[in-house]
């Protein structure tokens, strides 16, 4: 990176050169009856207009990283680098982002488009509005809890238990205050007083739900068999017993469609669909990677956070219900994480010390042996920042192969993998997908719920064990009572921890895991566990991003990373 202007992201993307999204579709071999353009340089695919060339599904790439710090670890940006650098090597290659929540982007995690000159444009677009489907999932999510305040009002005929109502309102922005709200009030035209409250609309089951549906039919089911609520009787109440999965799926009809934009080396890129991967299952859409299969020799695809948490989810939740199979797994590292992880604080993370990596080599070990759980050897790839000393990569890449595990330095911020950035985890990648695999889930759907948890806490995270409050044990009763117990489970945890406690870095032992509740998810099809002191809406930091941003007196954004 030393020789690399100091730039911004937003800089860089600006000086990028973009190509007209109908040239970009045709290099993905999309015809002009399947893309609906939204302006100049983004577009929707309608799946259903993709002619069938009976070529085989391309193989997937998934990115997945060590347990994330506040320092960042660039793992987006990797995404979008090793694709680059597949494409710059020949290969026909297509990438499948999630897109960013409004919430992080004006908090403190920032964006979602990736970084340097490994990005996804146009990224101010993507990273605000862009074409609008977090708006509609809102909109669908909010309808359907009118509809259902509404009923309750007009009479009640499905004896709707107000107390009982599992669902809630959702908005797409860190904002605790509506964690926990009262509606109804102000007298008996104002509906039915009840407790409720917001999730970030990532949360949303409908926003899961969205990411698992395979066509727009799929999504109709999957969101009728949603359950909303239970009556008085405790008896479990669908969307389908409302009669509303079809206004539900009219709202989101547009918006299913898969998204189309490009990186800055003019590779393609699907971007679409956003559940975070600490409080849902964090896999872009599976309609999005199906697509980009059809269309592309490989696929490189993201699953958030840790390999503890999106990674897993991917393998056992989304794998399960779409043919995405992941044909070779990166693991994203840093040499800033790596030192952070073995006890060095943020303010000193500049400053060579191969002693602390070699105490945070811990982390990456555990997520490398998660990984080979699921019958897949794993590539390490080195993200490299520019305080990086040879030692420190030197250490890291001998670590490597002393543990017999390809790894790669990759520069792909600086000079993208267009570039010369990625070439050498290209390769390491391309010899990982020329190899056999013997990939499989890390446990058998026929298992009691508690033994799922228990395999995802013991074999994943390395705790002693789990234990249950007394209001998920009642919760579990209710599972096992519906024939929910079937379903695969998807933990709620801190992303900066194997354990429920985000104090505790590097690879801990002797810890027990806490789950309070159980959410069951008829529609997307999981159980959530939440554990620890997870929230399912975020706050916003003290100084939240969103205070450094404007706008110029020409239209365009600053102060965007």
């Amino acid at each position: 990176m030393s020789d690399t202007p100091a730039l911004n992201n937003l800089e860089i993307a600006r000086q990028a050169v973009m190509e007209p999204i109908q040239d970009i579709a045709r290099k993905a071999g999309i015809p002009e009856e399947a893309l609906e353009q939204y302006g100049r340089y983004k577009a929707k695919i309608d799946p259903v207009q993709l002619p069938d060339t009976g070529k085989a599904p391309g193989q997937v790439v998934l990115v997945s990283a060590m347990s994330p710090t506040p320092a960042g670890e660039g793992k987006s940006t990797m995404t979008v680098g090793l694709a680059d650098a597949l494409a710059k090597a020949g290969k026909s290659v297509m990438i499948a982002l999630r897109e960013p929540s409004l919430g992080p982007v004006l908090g403190m995690k920032g964006g979602a488009a990736g970084g340097g000159r490994s990005q996804v444009l146009p990224m101010e677009e993507i990273n605000l509005h862009f074409t609008g489907d977090f708006h509609a999932i809102t909109s669908a999510n909010n309808a359907l809890m009118a509809l259902v305040d509404n009923h309750i009002y007009q009479g009640n005929e499905l004896n709707i238990d107000p107390r009982r109502i599992t669902f809630k309102r959702v908005l797409d922005m860190n904002d605790r205050a509506l964690r926990e709200v009262i509606i109804g009030l102000g007298g008996p035209t104002q509906g039915v007083p009840r407790q409720d409250g917001f999730d970030i609309t990532v949360a949303s089951e409908i926003m899961a739900v969205f990411c698992l549906a395979s066509d727009l039919a799929d999504l109709k089911m999957r969101l009728g068999r949603m359950t909303f609520g239970y009556t008085y009787d405790r008896k479990p109440l669908t969307v389908n017993d409302l009669g509303v999965s079809g206004v539900l799926t009219l709202i989101l009809k547009d918006a299913i469609k898969p998204n189309l934009v490009q990186t800055i080396a003019g590779t393609p890129a699907l971007v679409h669909g956003g559940p975070f991967a600490n409080i849902a299952h964090g896999c872009n859409s599976a309609l999005a990677t199906l697509t980009a299969r059809k269309l592309a020799d490989v696929v490189v695809t993201e699953a958030g956070f840790g390999a503890d948490l999106g990674a897993e989810k991917f393998m056992d939740i989304k794998a399960r219900y779409a043919d995405v199979a992941p044909s070779a797994v990166v693991i994203v590292a840093t040499v800033r994480a790596l030192k952070m992880h073995g006890g060095v604080p943020k303010t000193n993370l500049t400053e060579p010390n191969v002693p602390a990596m070699e105490e945070g080599v811990a982390n990456l070990e555990r997520h490398i042996r998660n990984v080979e759980k699921f019958g897949l050897t794993p590539v390490v790839g080195i993200n490299r920042f520019v305080t990086d000393t040879d030692a420190e990569l030197d250490w890291i890449m001998a670590w490597c192969a002393k543990e017999g595990v390809e790894a790669a330095v990759a520069d792909v911020w600086a000079h993208g993998g267009g570039g010369t950035g990625g070439d050498a985890l290209a390769e390491a990648v391309l010899s990982a997908l020329a190899k056999p695999n013997d990939f499989r889930h890390l446990y058998s759907l026929d298992l009691p719920v508690v033994d799922k948890i228990r395999t995802v806490v013991q074999e994943i995270y390395g705790a002693d064990d789990v234990e249950f409050s007394v209001a998920a044990l009642r919760r579990l009763a209710e599972i096992e009572r519906n024939g929910w117990d079937n379903l695969p489970v998807c933990m709620a945890k801190t992303q900066y921890s194997f354990s429920d406690d985000a104090s505790k870095l590097g690879a801990p032992k002797g810890f027990t895991v806490h789950v309070r509740d159980l959410i069951p998810k008829t529609g997307a099809g999981f159980i959530v566990a939440l554990t620890g002191a997870v929230m399912t809406m975020p706050g916003l930091p003290k100084e939240p991003a969103a205070m450094r941003m404007d706008v110029a007196d020409d239209g365009s954004p600053v102060g965007l990373f």
